[in-house]
């Protein structure tokens, strides 16, 4: 069974702000909510700051987790009210239908694979047989090309973003060649680009990020179940691909 979980994060304490601007640390601890992981288990989190003072972590699990341990180290362990709360997922799997339209938030990695990569190379001169099957992964840096990056593969998770009813595109959102294609009910709400080394490595790992916020309509629900499930993009243990789904504003239930 999954679940998803919502955890209040307290940013003034010092184990939080390790975890809020390291997504190598908040990694371990989310991990470490989970007992007896199966391999090949997927677990999804997304950090999110709208409110930088009470900042949100949220969890997809393939089982029930346990945040005791990040509510004594980062949120409010002697509070009251709900520290966390932990709900079953499948009802919401099982109201995917084709049609149906919901509001959505992802945060992503969005990249492109190159044979061509920027800067230089300390590497050996590599023969014309490596090079041809040779590709590098690079973020995509500007907000046209991730929004573009974004549009270009929603079919292959199941959904379509619907047309904008009355906004025109923001100045530097519209398409990146500028061909005129119409506004999508989706924008940028978050930008960002960290620096963090792994475990045992002094290897400096460089995370770029998008937030996408918007509206969807299912065109296939077997693979926005699988979306929802396995995750979006690169970068899943670093706090993206969580992709979740909430009744539209206005509606009180999803459409």
């Amino acid at each position: 069974m999954t679940y998803l979980s919502r955890v209040r994060i307290n940013p003034l304490r010092a184990a939080s702000r390790t975890l809020l601007a390291n997504p190598r640390a908040l990694h371990g601890a989310v991990q470490a909510g989970v007992p007896d992981q199966a391999p090949g288990d997927r677990i999804l989190w997304r950090l999110d700051t709208d409110q930088p003072r009470r900042p949100q972590l949220l969890v997809l699990t393939p089982g029930k987790p346990d945040w005791t341990h990040l509510v004594e180290q980062a949120g409010w362990p002697d509070a009251e009210g709900e520290h966390y709360a932990v709900r079953d997922y499948s009802p919401l799997l099982a109201q995917l239908a084709l049609g149906r339209e919901y509001a959505f938030r992802l945060t992503a990695s969005p990249v492109q694979n190159t044979s061509k990569p920027t800067g230089g190379s300390t590497h050996r001169t590599r023969t014309a047989e490596e090079l041809q099957h040779r590709s590098y992964r690079l973020p995509h840096r500007t907000a046209a090309h991730q929004l573009a990056w974004f549009l270009d593969r929603t079919t292959r998770w199941g959904f379509t973003v619907p047309e904008a009813r009355t906004d025109t595109p923001a100045p530097g959102l519209g398409t990146p060649d500028g061909d005129g294609e119409a506004a999508r009910e989706v924008r940028i709400t978050d930008r960002d680009r960290r620096t963090f080394t792994k475990p045992g490595t002094r290897t400096p790992v460089t995370l770029t990020t998008a937030t996408f916020e918007g509206h969807l309509r299912i065109s296939d629900p077997d693979l926005l179940k699988t979306a929802l499930l396995e995750g979006i993009g690169p970068s899943k243990a670093y706090g993206c691909g969580l992709l979740t789904l909430a009744p539209l504003p206005g509606t009180g239930t999803a459409r």
